[in-house]
């Protein structure tokens, strides 16, 4: 169960504090034009391609549809080609792992080779589960469900939030709040706090109060729009969510499996990619790495409004 929180601030889980094994950086590998490529000084083939099961459900908890969510067609367009290349994988750096002592035994499977006592990760396989990953999240968004971003590390906050703010998806950056989705209504009663104050502030209410009291008002406002401010619009549980680091964020990992809620997440070599629903074997300290995989989540996100937005079009013609 979640930590329990107060009424109108709720507790957190301070996670500001850096990886300690940040991994290299992209080096010459990254100039390489194939996925063998990773494995620059090897000849072994790459290990089989290792896809997860077919898509989970969406979890009966979450939002409410809005009464455009007929049965779908099974996998309407088969994809192909592949959303981005080996290529491009490559020059963000998502191959490279943590070193091989930090490495989760889970990870084995998405791992192609080690070097220098760094793990490389098998770009083909990633390639494949950042295609079914961006799958799900087109339709969960045709569908009319909300996806709820969540990476707080510092090198992901604003990447997220823009990726966020640009598909209209809820997201948290600051820092995961215990209970965000196991104790939903407790957040809710903060936001409304925070709205509260700023109903104070626009109707001159707190210019009537004393300066230290004002302040207060003040502060607690700028505490919860840090940290609320990008779920304030989420009515009703999320359901998904998109992860950047499950090891970081492994109490948003634990309040989703608890609530059925599926996880789309990268998973670095140091990461358990048990429960994830869609992982996506990938370096997540890496800038470029994360903004790879965080922008290809977000067009899909945006070709699965658009399909809902056309096909409700082509009703209301229809009824015409």
């Amino acid at each position: 169960m979640a930590d329990e929180t107060t009424t109108d601030t709720p507790d957190v889980q301070d996670e500001d504090a850096p990886d300690e094994d940040a991994p290299q950086t992209p080096d010459d590998t990254a100039s390489d034009s194939t996925s063998e490529a990773a494995a620059a000084d090897t000849d072994a083939d790459a290990p089989d391609e290792n896809a997860p099961d077919d898509d989970a459900p969406d979890a009966a908890p979450q939002d409410k549809d809005d009464g455009d969510d007929a049965p779908e067609e099974s996998s309407s367009e088969e994809e192909t080609s592949h959303r981005v290349t080996i290529e491009e994988l490559l020059k963000a750096g998502a191959h490279f792992g943590h070193l091989t002592s930090r490495w989760n035994p889970r990870m084995e499977k998405y791992i192609f080779m080690e070097r220098n006592n760094i793990h490389i990760i098998d770009l083909m396989q990633s390639q494949v589960l950042l295609d079914e990953a961006a799958e799900a999240a087109k339709r969960f968004a045709r569908r009319g469900k909300k996806i709820l971003f969540a990476g707080t590390k510092k090198q992901a906050e604003d990447i997220v939030r823009e990726h966020a703010e640009e598909c209209g998806m809820p997201h948290m950056v600051d820092r995961w709040l215990g209970g965000t989705m196991t104790n939903f209504q407790t957040i809710r009663k903060s936001i409304r706090r925070m709205e509260e104050i700023e109903r104070m502030d626009r109707d001159g209410t707190l210019d009537k109060l004393k300066k230290k009291e004002k302040l207060m008002r003040l502060r607690e406002h700028e505490k919860l729009e840090e940290t609320l401010g990008g779920i304030r619009d989420m009515a009703n549980l999320p359901s998904a969510i998109y992860i950047v680091d499950v090891q970081r964020e492994d109490i948003a990992v634990s309040e989703a499996n608890n609530l059925g809620i599926p996880i789309i997440a990268m998973v670095d070599t140091n990461g358990n990619p048990k429960n994830i629903d869609y992982p996506i074997p990938v370096n997540d300290d890496a800038l470029s790495s994360i903004e790879l995989v965080t922008s290809t989540l977000t067009d899909a996100v945006q070709e699965g409004l658009q399909e809902r937005r056309m096909k409700k079009e082509e009703k209301k013609k229809a009824a015409a």
